[in-house]
């Protein structure tokens, strides 16, 4: 199955591996790890991070005794993830070049997946619902998805966040974002993102349902913080951090807020 050359082009440049640890990235993984904690079944229990980069969250999951397999369809990636986890303490069980949509792993093989990047990029929704399908496929009763969409608003924030509202190129793009879910950086503008698909929160809701999984979610990742200019020095107090970490939980489930977040998570469980 063809991954748009932008996607494929975008990180190729190696820039995802280093992206969560800084700025908004690094609230991003403070959150996503709270809520992975929050929704997986205790270790030891297998874990498919499907999009899984260059080990971000696979890596520290094994290192807490999880047993966790690694697919990513960026050679680079692949390779990254290989290299880290050779050098790890707690090794991943595997990491394989691979599509959400494809999954080589049998039915019932796996206690929870991840899909913390996959939905981004699937700008077709016969495609999304088939990376849930394959998801729900894999997992043994009991089982969760644990999976991350970007806001249908994400273009509209980055664009007065980042000042790119100044080009009339990505004017469109946040029109045409809004409107349709699809965002298109047409021109490849770096900073600009790739090719993908923004949700709305009652529409990632409604994948996990029609899916056949029972729902927990959506929740806001990043929340108000999406909007906080300095994040990293409020991070870097731990009291600060904690007080940050603490207002956005407060909110997380808030209908009036959760499209203000950049990214949104969910849960889906098999029966």
């Amino acid at each position: 199955m063809e991954i748009p050359p932008d996607v494929q082009a975008y990180y190729a440049i190696g820039d995802e591996q280093a992206r969560l640890g800084a700025g908004h990235g690094r609230l991003e993984a403070l959150r996503t790890t709270e809520l992975l904690h929050r929704w997986l079944p205790p270790a030891p229990a297998v874990v498919l991070d499907v999009g899984g980069a260059a080990g971000r969250y696979a890596l520290p999951l094994a290192d807490e005794g999880y047993t966790v397999h690694l697919v990513d369809p960026v050679p680079l990636h692949v390779e990254q993830a290989r290299a880290a986890s050779a050098a790890a303490r707690r090794p991943l069980a595997s990491v394989t070049e691979g599509d959400a949509r494809a999954l080589a792993f049998d039915d019932g093989s796996v206690d929870a997946v991840l899909l913390l990047g996959p939905l981004y990029h699937l700008p077709s929704r016969p495609d999304r619902l088939r990376a849930w399908a394959e998801a729900r496929r894999v997992l043994r009763p009991g089982g969760v998805v644990v999976a991350a969409a970007i806001s249908r608003f994400g273009s509209t924030i980055d664009g007065f966040a980042s000042g790119f509202l100044r080009d009339p190129r990505f004017a469109e793009v946040v029109r045409r974002g809004v409107e349709t879910g699809e965002h298109v950086n047409a021109d490849r503008v770096p900073g600009w993102f790739a090719t993908a698909y923004f949700h709305r929160a009652d529409e990632l809701a409604h994948e996990v349902e029609e899916a056949g999984l029972e729902l927990d979610g959506p929740v806001a990742v990043e929340g108000p913080g999406s909007f906080q200019r300095g994040i990293e020095e409020l991070l870097d107090d731990p009291g600060t951090r904690e007080r940050v970490l603490d207002a956005i939980r407060r909110v997380e489930r808030e209908p009036s807020l959760l499209g203000a977040s950049a990214h949104l998570l969910v849960r889906g469980r098999r029966a």
